[in-house]
Order: C-alpha cells, then structure tokens, then sequence
C-alpha cells in the first residue's frame, strides 16, 4: 500500500484524502496548523516549513510528496527532493510561486499575456505605469492568492499608495484588461509524459475569491485547442507531474495568460461528481505512476463556492443531482469554508436548477452571471 504525503492541510488535502481512499492509498498531511482541515481525515503532522527534523519523520514515512499549497518555500521543496520522490518539482513550484517568471514563462511558449513590467522600487513603479498606462494591477511577485497582495491603480496619481498597500514587496505591474470572460483549463501530466485536460471551464470571481464555475465552458469550443496546446507546452517545459490549473482571459476573442497554479484547484472542483475521474483522483494516480483516468465532461456542471459561512443545506441537497460539500473549518470572512456542484444533462435543465437554487438560497447574485452564460 502506498503512502503519499501531503505538504498543506487545506481542503485541497481533504479531497486529496478523499478521491485516494477507494484507490487503497494510506496518506500523511503535515501543517503548521493544528486544526487543519484535511487532519479530519488524514494522519496531520504539526510542523512548520523548516522544521527539518520532523520534515525528515515525514520524509520517511511516505512514498511521494505532493502539495495543496504552492507556497511552500523553495527551500524546502528541494530539501525534500534529497529524502523522497516529490511531485510536481521544485522548478514548476518556483515558477509559479514568482508571477514575473510566471508571465516571462507563458511569453516563452507563445502565450500572450496583459502587458508587464518588474516593480522593485517605488521608481520602477512610476516608470512602468508611464510605459503600461492606467488602470493597471499592482501585484507580489509571491505570495498572493484569492485577491490578497493587490491593489488596482485607476491612474498614475495612486501610485504612491499602491506601492504603501504592498510594503515595498518586489511586484509586478500589469495592465487591466477588459476582459470579456474568465476561463481556465484544468490539466494533469503523468510521471510517463502521458497528458490530459478537463474541458475548459468559464469563472465568475467577487472579492478577488471565486464564486462560481460552469463547465464546459459555452461557446469556448473554438479556444479548446490553442489551450490545450499552451497547457502541455508548460507541462512539458517544467517535466510537470500531476494537476495543473492555467488562468485564462479572453478578449476580442483571443486567450491571454493571466497565471497558473501547481496543484488541484477550486475551478476544477466540479469534476469530483462531474468528470468519470476527478482532479484529485487523476493527482494522485499521476504522482504514483498509474494510468490517468477520464477527464470529459459528463453533461453540464456548475460550481458555488461557499465563502465565509455555509448556506443551509437543504436547500441544496432537494435538488436532483446536486452535491454537497462541507471543508469542516468554522466560519470566518472571506474563508472558503464549502462548495456545492450540480450536473444536468444540459443547460437547459441546469439553468432551472440554478433558478430555484439561487432563489431558495437568496444568492441570486451569485448564480446570475451563471444563468445569463446558459441562457
């Protein structure tokens, strides 16, 4: 029996634990936090990043390492390449933990991007919203996640305060875009080069966190190829093994790179009941070495999110083919503590569903954009 470590204890861990259970796997999650979640249904070990003795106890006890969480510090990623197999590798966690390098790796592989340029001084700053123009996003080269580490400049006399808002943290600038909508492709690569995609899937974001997901994406037939093309070259670019999730804007038709993330991701979250294998199924068959498993679409799925408390589930689970899900952390503002998927064999169907849901729920505003891209 297997034994795959988990660096991050999150609710990306718990599903990790979830979707690796019918598979016999046995799992070990370590986190500096006592109560994280995914300790609920895993073995936790409490240790923080560079505490390398108990590291080395966790190092032994597993057959690979993998994360929830992309931040780990490179440090570490590379120290535990020297103790065990880890996957994906510190190059592709590197990459995508430094937005500059990031954005200068999608530039590489022939992906556009909005407009750039590195902020390490305050006078870097003004220079770059001289060449890029207003408004344009300030953002940490590291470090920032769900909206946090930003702040948008509606013109070049917000400079001043946008650099304050970020400490003087190495940033980079890059220009609004008026994007037309928000997609990404969920992907995964096996340890033999063998590479997949989930269809592409459409995101509605409030407070920089998402709120909800519909996949496949309507209309979005046409982008799949191209997506799918810029997703393996990174694969491929980074030797990337496991699930990968690559943010997308789409404007006057076109794609434009907006970031990636090494690891299962929210927007991917309607695949556990949606897809014949979920993301979190195909990760850890991926990081071990088995065949990956089916990744199409089984009819029409949407996501929710549930952000900051969860919504009586009642509500929710009257609904036909409609699926639950409770992270088990308590509430607090702007904590993704849930979400909820419902499958319909086509719009149609879960245009009615989404209806009713939003109505009982009084979330209206949450599933309109949702209703209007089915309609």
């Amino acid at each position: 029996m297997h034994t795959i470590g988990i660096l991050g204890g999150g609710q990306l861990a718990r599903m990790l634990v979830l979707a690796g259970a019918p598979l016999g796997l046995r799992f070990l999650v370590v986190d500096s936090a006592e109560d994280a979640c995914a300790g609920q249904v895993a073995p936790l070990l409490r240790a923080d990043w560079r505490e390398f003795d108990k590291l080395a106890d966790f190092a032994a006890r597993i057959d690979v390492a993998t994360f929830d969480f992309e931040n780990v510090p490179a440090e570490t990623a590379h120290w535990l390449t020297e103790h065990t197999r880890v996957f994906p590798n510190p190059r592709a966690l590197a990459v995508s933990q430094d937005r500059l390098a990031e954005k200068t790796l999608f530039g590489e592989i022939g992906l556009d991007t909005p407009a750039f340029a590195a902020v390490d001084s305050r006078d870097d700053l003004a220079r770059a919203v001289e060449r890029i123009g207003a408004p344009a996003i300030l953002k940490t080269r590291r470090l920032g996640y769900d909206g946090k580490g930003q702040f948008r400049l509606k013109s070049p006399a917000d400079v001043d305060a946008a650099w304050a808002a970020l400490g003087g943290a190495p940033s980079i600038l890059e220009a609004f875009v008026p994007f037309e909508r928000e997609l990404s492709l969920v992907s995964v690569r096996s340890r033999d080069g063998e590479f997949r995609t989930y269809p592409l899937t459409q995101n509605w974001h409030a407070d920089g966190i998402l709120s909800a997901s519909l996949a496949p994406a309507p209309g979005a037939e046409s982008l799949v190829p191209l997506a799918r093309a810029h997703a393996q070259r990174i694969a491929e670019e980074l030797d990337y093994v496991g699930v990968f999730a690559l943010e997308l804007f789409v404007r006057d038709g076109k794609l434009l790179g907006n970031e990636m993330a090494p690891r299962v991701h929210n927007s991917g979250h309607w695949t556990i009941e949606g897809a014949p294998a979920s993301q979190f199924e195909n990760h850890v068959r991926a990081v071990l070495g088995l065949p990956l498993g089916d990744t199409s679409a089984l009819g029409v799925n949407a996501m929710l999110n549930w952000v900051g408390e969860l919504p009586p589930a009642e509500a929710v689970l009257a609904e036909p083919r409609a699926h639950w899900h409770d992270y088990g952390k308590s509430p607090r503002a702007g904590r993704k503590v849930g979400h909820a998927t419902f499958c319909a064999n086509d719009a149609a169907e879960m245009h009615e569903r989404l209806s009713r849901i939003g109505a009982a729920l009084e979330r209206e505003a949450q599933v309109a954009p949702v209703l209007a891209a089915l309609a």
